[in-house]
């Protein structure tokens, strides 16, 4: 037997910050060695932190990569210890992404990643080249001071592996397990038997799944020992590294990290036997065939062994159940650790959040008292520094820390319900000859402020409830007084203008009131420093355009600003059980409004009447739009296949453009939209995620166009064979709007009765 002890890691290093990086990595390194591991595994791009962006492009980040890998190589880190180190270098003219692999105070070799990530949240191609000569080592000249430093004057780059001389090991760069043609499956055929992919892979809801099956795709059919490691945190920008570094062999997975964790640094240990890695490949005839007459990739001679005999006291790992989280959990962990990241390494003393006991805004509540339950449930682990962070954020003395959540939260959490006329409507009787409409009136406006209160008090925010009334009529009476005009509500009579604009004087005196809290609150409460305002809008309002630009939604950042409404309700659900606020069941019940028009007798303002659509529909629009990449006309088309058993191909293509036309007028708040934690595929944020322009024509004469000469078309094809129109059967699409939208409410209506 060859007995091998791997170690690989989960690292929440801080794009740019060099002393935390290189601390974290000393530190694994310190583990893995501790524990008797042979090879030590670390993310990609660690010592700089995956996130710099155009910081690499600067000399300064590269020369810094330089230090801290000399720092580690003189010293005795790497002493009996295989490393795998992550940063940028330097070569001729070109930046590469690189993993430096050094043994014993040496560089044994710099592999350079040879395919970039360039899609979606990722733009390697904007800071570094792609290694393309796959066929060659050639000699790299090592930095004056490096070179002097460890006595080595060059180093093989490029591509090939490290033979020693009882296995090989290789690495593979994160996207390039990705690719039609990864390198796993030439290094295997070379005789690779141990494969290190360092990685810098986002958090999105469901994607896990997906990065396990490549793991054990990569070793289930021509075997070997694949390593990998991830960054576990927020290194200074959306995204959140989720983890999960593990060890498979012969497509098993025998180790696995956590994916979400408030700790810097998490060693994943794995003892594996090579001669099972050789012997499956022994027994695949195919595999013996191809390796017969494989392209040659160039090697590098490492005269140490790694492995160690048969023994007794050295036990194998075993195979293991993959621990998957369900969409609630990480909808609960994923941004609450991606807060805690945030809070502490952005000087600020706790958060603020507008709470107005709708949905949205609880489900951000809800994900900051999951944050002070994950700090609690660490400190209780022995994990010091986030001890030392809770302890400096929520200013505690004489040796005191925090022991409740709820105690923590009152510290470092503050919420406030703004009110006004159109929001604190409560209802008592109801009487039995009412209307539809006036009864959906009085279950939605009915008690928004005590479903605040109450999720407040289980959390343990510290509340305010505040009424914005006598701001909003000081504006109007100066308005008044500059133009001699008071506007009015559409339902008190107003035109359009004025009713628009009472609602944005509403949403943007909360926005601005908000921020005078975060301001000054810790001057009130004795502390330093400042809150962070936190949004609460969803992927959806953002896709649509259904909100108020430079209102709540305009906050320092956004937890939930990537994730669907329909996921945010089914969290609300899991959150009123699991994390024990029973408040939340209530509130996923009460129908979505945004509460800034008058409540009337014979109307209320329900969202997705406000909007011309469901939430649900919304989700398809935005998938379409960006996962599936479809404009005006392939979006019609695909949706006549969706959606031809209940809709006209008439309502269908009505549909479409009710959707682009407000997703092109309101594209333009994307520009100013809250930094969003990211965490679905077709979020709208455009200044990351999703490149477009935010000046349309919103009339899309030619797509609409090409929509009506195939509406035509296919009107015509039903009248051919004698079908009747769905159009007559149901209606124009204005009503079959109306009457899915009473479907819909109706449904709630039940289910809120039911719970009453």
């Amino acid at each position: 037997m060859r007995l091998l002890k791997v170690a690989t890691c989960n690292l929440n290093q801080w794009a740019m910050d060099f002393d935390c990086n290189l601390k974290n990595i000393k530190q694994s390194i310190t583990l893995a060695k501790q524990a008797g591991a042979a090879i030590r595994h670390g993310p990609e791009l660690e010592i700089t932190g995956y996130g710099c962006e155009d910081h690499f492009l600067e000399l300064d980040t590269i020369n810094h990569g330089w230090e801290c890998l000399k720092e580690i190589l003189v010293s005795d880190w790497t002493d009996g210890i295989f490393c795998s180190i992550g940063m940028p270098v330097i070569k001729g003219s070109e930046r590469y992404n690189c993993q430096v692999l050094c043994f014993n105070r040496k560089i044994i070799m710099i592999r350079p990643k040879m395919w970039l990530a360039n899609d979606g949240n990722y733009r390697e191609l904007r800071w570094f080249t792609a290694w393309k000569h796959k066929d060659q080592l050639v000699d790299f000249q090592l930095p004056c001071e490096i070179a002097e430093a460890i006595s080595q004057k060059s180093v093989p780059f490029g591509y090939g592996y490290a033979q020693f001389l009882d296995t090989a090991v290789a690495a593979e760069v994160c996207e390039e397990l990705f690719t039609p043609i990864p390198p796993h499956a030439e290094l295997a055929l070379n005789g690779v038997e141990v494969f290190l992919n360092a990685s810098g892979s986002h958090h999105q809801l469901r994607k896990l799944d997906v990065r396990l099956r490549a793991f054990i795709g990569a070793t289930h059919t021509r075997g070997g020992v694949y390593i990998y490691s991830n960054h576990q945190g927020c290194d200074g920008g959306r995204l959140y590294y989720d983890g999960c570094s593990c060890v498979v062999v012969n497509g098993e997975v025998v180790a696995q990290g956590s994916q979400f964790s408030l700790r810097d640094i998490e060693v994943v240990l794995a003892q594996v036997d090579l001669d099972a890695v050789a012997s499956l490949r022994g027994s695949i005839s195919s595999f013996q065939e191809q390796a017969s007459y494989k392209n040659t990739v160039p090697s590098v001679l490492v005269p140490y062994k790694l492995c160690q005999p048969f023994s007794m006291q050295m036990s194998l790992s075993s195979p293991l159940k993959i621990n998957y989280h369900t969409p609630e959990e990480e909808i609960a962990s994923g941004p609450g650790c991606w807060l805690w990241d945030y809070l502490r390494r952005s000087g600020a003393s706790g958060f603020l959040l507008p709470l107005s006991g709708g949905a949205d805004s609880s489900s951000v509540a809800a994900i900051v008292g999951c944050m002070c339950q994950l700090v609690v449930k660490e400190i209780d682990k022995g994990d010091e520094q986030v001890k030392a962070d809770a302890i400096r954020i929520g200013s505690y003395t004489d040796g005191q820390f925090p022991t409740d959540s709820k105690e923590f939260s009152k510290r470092i959490f503050y919420t406030v319900f703004m009110g006004s006329e159109n929001r604190l409507v409560h209802v008592h009787r109801i009487a039995a000859h009412v209307s539809f409409i006036a009864f959906y009136s009085c279950v939605v406006t009915e008690d928004t402020k005590k479903r605040a209160k109450e999720l407040a008090d289980e959390i343990g925010s510290w509340h305010l409830d505040v009424n914005i009334d006598g701001v909003v009529s000081a504006l109007l009476s100066l308005f008044q007084t500059l133009t001699g005009k008071r506007p009015c509500y559409k339902v008190d009579g107003g035109s359009n203008i004025e009713n628009l604009g009472l609602q944005n004087i509403q949403a943007r005196i909360r926005m601005v009131l908000a921020f005078m809290l975060a301001s000054l609150l810790p001057w009130v409460h004795s502390k330093p420093g400042f809150y962070l305002v936190l949004g609460s809008s969803n992927v959806d309002e953002g896709l649509r355009g259904y909100l108020t630009k430079y209102d709540c939604s305009s906050a320092d950042i956004n937890p939930i600003g990537s994730i669907s409404k329909q996921d945010l309700r089914a969290f609300l659900r899991w959150a009123a059980i699991h994390l024990g606020y029973s408040s939340l069941a209530e509130i996923e019940v009460a129908p979505p409004t945004a509460e800034l028009e008058p409540i009337r007798s014979n109307y209320s303002q329900l969202d997705e009447v406000d909007m011309g659509m469901t939430y649900e529909e919304l989700s398809v629009y935005g998938r379409l739009r960006k996962i599936f990449r479809c404009g005006p006309v392939s979006m019609f088309k695909n949706l006549c296949y969706r959606w031809g058993s209940r809709l006209s191909p008439l309502e269908v293509a009505d549909k479409v453009k009710h959707f682009f036309k407000y997703y092109s007028i309101n594209r333009h708040k994307m520009t100013v939209l809250t930094p969003s934690y990211h965490a679905e595929s077709y979020s709208p944020e455009d200044n990351r995620f999703d490149l477009r322009q935010f000046l349309y024509n919103s009339r899309w004469p030619y797509q609409f166009r090409k929509m009506d000469e195939l509406v035509k078309e296919l009107d015509g094809n039903e009248v051919a064979f004698g079908e009747t129109s769905k159009s007559s059967r149901y209606g124009n699409c204005g009503s079959r709007l109306r009457r899915s939208q009473i479907r819909h409410l109706s449904r709630r209506i039940l289910s809120l009765c039911a719970k009453k």
